[in-house]
C-alpha cells in the first residue's frame, strides 16, 4: 500500500467531499459516500474525520481559504481600500462564483442544514468566518496604502458580504452573467462611496502646521 501523509489524505477526502455536496447536496451526503469518491476505506474516513459534522466544518474552513485566495489573486494591496474592492471582489466573482456555481449553491445548503440539525452552530461559524476573511482584506488594503474609511471594517466587511451574498443568490436562481456582472459594478460603486477611502494625514505635516498656529 502507498503510504500517503495525512494532511494529503485530508485535502484528498476534503476535495471529495465537496465533489458529492455538490452531486448530491448536503443532506444525501454520506461518510460512506465520500469515502467511496475518495477511494479510501470508510475506516481511513472515520479515522481523519470522526463526524460528518467535522466534515463538513473542514470542507467549509477549506472553501474559506478559497475565498480569501480568489480576493488576493493579483491584487495590489497597497492600491488602497477602492482598488481592493473591485479588483478583489471581481477575481473572487470571476473565479469562484461563475465557475462554480455548485460550490456557492453547497455553502448555503450547508447553511441551512446547519440551521436545521445542529442549532446554527456551523452557519454561525461559516459566516462568521466570511466576515473576518473581507473585513481583514479591507483593513489590510487600507493599512498598505495609507488609508482610513468613513465606516469601521468590520461594518464595511459585513455589507459587503450582504451585498454580494445577495447578488450570488440572485445569479443561482436565473443565471444572467451579464446582467449579474452590471449589477456587482454597482454594488461596488456604492460600496466605495460608502467607504470613502481617504489617505490618512501624516503626522509629521500636522507638526509643520502647528507653528503657525501658535504665531497667530
Amino acid at each position: 500500500m502507498v503510504y500517503v501523509k495525512s494532511s494529503e489524505r485530508e485535502e484528498q477526502i476534503i476535495a471529495a467531499a465537496v465533489r458529492v455536496l455538490g452531486d448530491v447536496g448536503v443532506p444525501a451526503t454520506t461518510m460512506r459516500g465520500v469515502a467511496a469518491e475518495a477511494g479510501v476505506p470508510l475506516g481511513t474516513l472515520q479515522y481523519v474525520f470522526s463526524s460528518k459534522e467535522q466534515l463538513l466544518r473542514a470542507v467549509i474552513t477549506t472553501v474559506i481559504h478559497d475565498i480569501s485566495e480568489a480576493l488576493r489573486a493579483q491584487l495590489e494591496l497597497d492600491r488602497g481600500v477602492e482598488h481592493a474592492l473591485r479588483e478583489g471582489v471581481t477575481s473572487f466573482w470571476e473565479e469562484l462564483v461563475e465557475n462554480r456555481v455548485g460550490l456557492q449553491i453547497m455553502q448555503y445548503e450547508l447553511m441551512t442544514y446547519s440551521l436545521r440539525n445542529e442549532s446554527g452552530e456551523l452557519a454561525r461559524v461559516q459566516y462568521e468566518s466570511y466576515s473576518s476573511v473581507v473585513t481583514e482584506f479591507f483593513e489590510q488594503a487600507a493599512r498598505a496604502a495609507g488609508e482610513r474609511c468613513a465606516v469601521g471594517f468590520d461594518t464595511l466587511g459585513r455589507l459587503a458580504l450582504a451585498q454580494i451574498d445577495g447578488l450570488i443568490l440572485q445569479y443561482i436562481a436565473k443565471p444572467d452573467a451579464a446582467r449579474a456582472r452590471r449589477d456587482l459594478r454597482q454594488a461596488l460603486d456604492m460600496l466605495v462611496i460608502f467607504a470613502d477611502p481617504q489617505p490618512v494625514a501624516r503626522r509629521a505635516g500636522r507638526r509643520a502646521t502647528a507653528p503657525l498656529a501658535d504665531a497667530e
